[in-house]
């Protein structure tokens, strides 16, 4: 029987093969009776071939409701910029956030900032009160004054000198004092401004006046929001050891993705990216930042950070976000429908290919990159031909029935 348009099939070859057996000769009546049934099963068969091999073909008609639903392609090559699209976590930008630890040890006498403040750089955090500073301030004093005293003694000799009135040594000696003496005094300094001192104070230090002896006090080192809060009042902190607040600028944070090996080539720093939370529909622009150099031996992956803009916060650290890279770089490949690829029960991807009397067949194919909605075939078709871009799953269900 001749086929139908919007039918499927499937064709396999069968190489025709035979076994001699003598038998004993037929009667006619058996001979008839023979004949005439196999001419009813080629007449059920459509018809037998002459060359040797049969071509079976097996056709599921659709209906006319769903051969309307198939929309065909024709395959064309393409231009694209390749993607990356996997998975990723978001984590503060680490050029832009620090965990502020105790300049100072002692008991916490007061915090002056909340969880979520936004606090600029050098602002005040929290006051400790210690006996070192009372012990670095009273440094600092000496230190100013000996450093004085020593250079007024220093300027006295060179001009004793100067008229011979003492020794060359006696001078060279008095010079290399207050050298000391001041190197003496910048380190007392330095030790205040790690106490979070601040000019003013220092100032009125200078003068001999008096300072707020209330204690140290911690502050922001740089400005962004104080995202942990670790110390409360009465808390006794340790200096270099006792980590107090986490200060970040989340205006831009970094998402660390992971990219396996194949897709690795078409993933280079510089590429524009997009950022989508897996609970929302915002997107998120960003840039590849730093492609890893070692891949990790339990998921075969390697590590890519990206720097995303995070405008209104919305990326959360510890976030599970899909990341989507952009190639920089355009090529050339065939692109078709991702609608368009089904998958075998050996979960092989396939299409179905129209022939030229309208019907089709499947047609396995080799995929490569993913471009938004359309898949990259990279082997199993040719320019030219035409795939059912939509309706595939009508015929994938006719073809089983």
């Amino acid at each position: 029987m001749s086929d139908l348009p919007g039918t499927i099939r499937t064709r396999r070859s069968a190489a025709s093969s035979s076994l001699r057996v003598a038998r004993p000769p037929l009667g006619v009546a058996a001979l008839g009776i023979l004949t005439l049934g196999l001419v009813v099963l080629q007449a059920a068969c459509g018809g037998g071939g002459s060359d040797g091999a049969a071509a079976d073909s097996t056709a599921s008609p659709l209906t006319a409701a769903q051969r309307s639903q198939l929309h065909l392609v024709t395959v064309e090559p393409d231009t694209f910029r390749p993607s990356v699209t996997t998975t990723g976590t978001v984590d503060f930008d680490g050029d832009r956030s620090t965990q502020v630890m105790a300049p100072i040890s002692g008991p916490v006498s007061r915090v002056l900032v909340s969880l979520g403040a936004r606090v600029s750089r050098g602002q005040p955090l929290a006051v400790v009160a210690s006996p070192d500073f009372a012990s670095a301030v009273a440094d600092y004093r000496k230190g100013v004054a000996e450093a004085a005293n020593a250079r007024r003694i220093a300027d006295m000799d060179r001009k004793l000198y100067a008229i011979d009135a003492i020794a060359r040594q006696e001078m060279q000696t008095a010079e290399t004092e207050a050298d000391a003496a001041e190197a003496d005094r910048d380190a007392a300094l330095q030790t205040l401004v790690s106490l979070g001192v601040d000019s003013a104070s220092l100032a009125a230090v200078r003068r001999g006046g008096s300072i707020d002896p209330a204690g140290g006090v911690i502050r922001a080192p740089l400005s962004g929001v104080v995202v942990e809060r670790l110390i409360t009042p009465g808390q006794l902190l340790q200096a270099g050891g006792t980590p107090c607040f986490t200060v970040a600028d989340l205006s831009r944070v970094w998402v660390q993705a992971d990219v396996f090996d194949t897709n690795l080539p078409n993933v280079q720093a510089g590429d524009s990216a997009e950022i989508r939370p897996t609970n929302g529909s915002s997107v998120y622009g960003g840039r590849v930042d730093v492609v890893g150099a070692e891949v990790n031996p339990d998921t075969r992956a390697t590590s890519v950070r990206v720097v995303a803009r995070n405008p209104g916060a919305g990326l959360k650290r510890g976030m599970y976000v899909r990341v989507t890279i952009l190639g920089a770089r355009p090529r050339a490949g065939l692109l078709v429908p991702s609608s368009a690829v089904l998958r075998d029960e050996d979960n092989l991807p396939f299409v179905f290919v129209a022939d030229g009397d309208g019907g089709y067949h499947r047609q396995l194919v080799q995929l490569g990159q993913e471009v938004g909605d359309r898949r990259e075939i990279a082997s199993g078709l040719e320019p030219g031909q035409r795939v059912v871009a939509e309706g595939a799953l009508f015929l994938q269900f006719a073809e089983a029935q």
